[in-house]
């Protein structure tokens, strides 16, 4: 498998739980230390060699285009895939078939502040990929207070996915390991994904997935990775505080 150069950053939601923050501007282009979310990640994923990158886009589409463009000043090469309606995150990635096809990609749900080691998650998709030629996604995985938020992953020793539950209810949650929103997939889950259809990860693709016989993995994130999705006011708030703490303790220690 060859490095991964391309990504994916999903940014067409609408943010609601983060209103009236968001009216005017779509989640990942909220502040934080300064700079913008998307800056933060699209920075983050050129420091790992990936500089092609996609956003999607739904929610004031423009501000982020105004901001961003070409990428160039981030030492990045973007482009913009708008979605009218909104196709759900497995969607996006069908609608950009053309600039996904042909090497594994990596896909950032746009409203994750993380400085996750990203090289360490791409080799052990490539470790699994070489043993294993039904794999077709590693998942970074977190362990989460409220498992009935998220997606969570019954999760076997050699890191194979046996389940995965989007949201379950209360007595249906069998751990706290949740899908972090950032992952390695293979351009053959592509075609798996109807055209022009409301898809997602997690209610829709990855069950097909293993229902298929496929192989999904899980990664999980190391002890003392930062790594908060900032969906709401509470933990939007949060990053505001710990974030610039953060990339304090990273210059003290580099």
């Amino acid at each position: 498998m060859r490095s991964i150069t391309r990504a994916l950053i999903l940014a067409a939601g609408k943010g609601t739980r983060l209103r009236p923050l968001t009216l005017d501007r779509p989640k990942p282009m909220l502040p934080i230390n300064g700079r913008p979310l998307l800056e933060h990640t699209i920075s983050w994923l050129c420091e790992h060699g990936i500089q092609e990158i996609a956003i999607n886009l739904h929610h004031r589409p423009e501000a982020i285009i105004r901001h961003l463009g070409d990428g160039a000043s981030l030492g990045a090469r973007i482009i913009y895939s708008q979605e009218n309606p909104i196709l759900g995150t497995a969607g996006a990635v069908r609608r950009l078939a053309g600039f996904l096809a042909g090497d594994p990609f990596l896909v950032v749900y746009g409203d994750v502040l993380t400085d996750l080691p990203l090289d360490d998650l791409i080799a052990f998709h490539r470790a699994a990929t070489a043993r294993d030629p039904a794999a077709l996604a590693t998942l970074s995985l977190y362990r989460v207070p409220d498992p009935t938020e998220v997606g969570i992953v019954d999760l076997a020793p050699d890191g194979h996915i046996v389940r995965f539950v989007e949201k379950p209810r209360p007595e249906e949650a069998f751990t706290d390991l949740a899908n972090a929103g950032i992952m390695v997939l293979d351009p053959r889950v592509i075609p798996m994904i109807p055209p022009d259809t409301y898809y997602d990860f997690g209610q829709h693709l990855f069950p097909r997935l293993l229902a298929s016989g496929a192989s999904l993995y899980g990664w999980v994130i190391p002890e003392g990775t930062y790594l908060l999705d900032i969906g709401t006011r509470e933990r939007y708030e949060r990053a505001q505080r710990e974030w610039p703490r953060r990339l304090r303790t990273k210059r003290h220690s580099a």
